[in-house]
């Protein structure tokens, strides 16, 4: 005979099994936590005990956990531990990453899971991707004398509101520097701006703290904060996009990448030098404060032809020095208009 199925008891195992899956499905609770406690890993303690993490002496720098092994957690850990300031514990996910920050921040305990660096220290530092600081925040929990703050350039503070508990400060703390090399962004730290937030006493610190490390605080305007970050992306990676094109356009005159760097950068240098000293209008120079159209028409078909990739952030820039120059009073808005319309045309040739 076919057996179709078993009876209950004869497979133990199974059976069990099947009980805690239907237990699951039912959302019991088998261990819940008492009302007026919560737990942390296995233990279950009353609301408002004295927590573990480790505390500093009055007057010293607060015991510091970093949470996240990328370029900006690695750099300040690096930075933080040769200055000095306690880095007690690192988190990580990516057990690689847990050891490299364990080794550079000089023995500080490595947790694959935050909350576990949560309970050890006083000032935790999120050094995690944006779009993770939110899920992150709604993951842990901090406890009364606890502060958090984040690096992120372009996000307040109150994106770590979940994580907090009575007694307990949020803020941001974010280095205006490259992350693209390890030494060189630790170097790089030292002179560097560092937005801080936070309350005056959270504020303090961290400005204690990047002064530790060389660098140096301040304090943005509310709600200025998206601003002041996308400058910083045009300063960094929108920089590097036109260097990209800068050496797009070398490679067709002939040169490879160093050696367009090589010619264009004592050229870009002297410009930053000149805006440094004259101002940023005063420091334009070139074919869009002359109304040279023919220049420019030459510019665009020769991009059209060679450099397609480039034409689109050419234009982009042009536009702008037409502004400037317009601004400046080197440029009637006859010529202006006749370069816009040359410029409306390269891109309708384009499309």
């Amino acid at each position: 005979m076919k057996a179709w199925g078993s009876l209950p008891g004869d497979d133990p195992e199974r059976d069990r099994l099947e009980m805690e899956a239907a237990i699951r499905d039912a959302r019991i609770d088998l261990d819940p936590v008492p009302p007026g406690h919560h737990r942390h890993g296995d233990e279950t303690h009353p609301d408002g005990h004295a927590h573990p993490h480790q505390h500093s002496e009055p007057g010293q720098r607060p015991t510091t956990g970093i949470v996240g092994g990328g370029a900006v957690g690695t750099a300040l850990a690096v930075a933080l531990t040769r200055a000095g300031w306690p880095v007690q514990a690192v988190a990580s996910r990516d057990a690689d990453r847990r050891r490299q920050l364990s080794t550079l921040a000089e023995g500080a305990r490595a947790f694959a899971e935050a909350q576990a660096l949560v309970e050890e220290v006083e000032l935790i530092i999120v050094a995690v991707p944006d779009d993770a600081i939110a899920p992150f925040a709604e993951s842990v929990r901090m406890y009364g004398g606890q502060a958090m703050v984040h690096t992120s350039g372009a996000l307040g503070a109150d994106v770590l509101l979940p994580a907090m508990a009575a007694g307990t400060q949020i803020g941001a703390f974010h280095p205006l520097v490259a992350f693209a090399d390890l030494e060189r962004a630790v170097d790089a730290l030292r002179g560097a701006t560092v937005a801080v937030e936070g309350d005056d006493q959270l504020a303090s610190l961290l400005a204690d703290m990047a002064d530790a490390i060389g660098a140096t605080a301040v304090r943005l305007a509310p709600g200025s904060k998206a601003a002041y970050h996308a400058a910083a992306v045009l300063a960094a990676g929108g920089f590097v996009a036109l260097l990209d094109a800068i050496t797009e356009l070398g490679r067709v005159a002939g040169l490879d990448e160093p050696g367009a760097l090589a010619i264009y950068a004592p050229l870009i240098e002297g410009t930053l030098a000149n805006a440094r000293a004259l101002g940023v209008r005063a420091a334009l120079t070139g074919p869009m404060t002359r109304g040279d159209v023919g220049t420019l028409a030459t510019h665009l078909a020769t991009l059209h032809e060679h450099a397609p990739g480039v034409l689109e952030l050419y234009v982009a820039a042009a536009r702008r020095e037409i502004d400037l120059a317009v601004a400046r009073g080197v440029l009637s808005t006859e010529s202006a208009a006749a370069m816009s319309a040359t410029l409306d045309e390269a891109l309708a040739r384009a499309d």
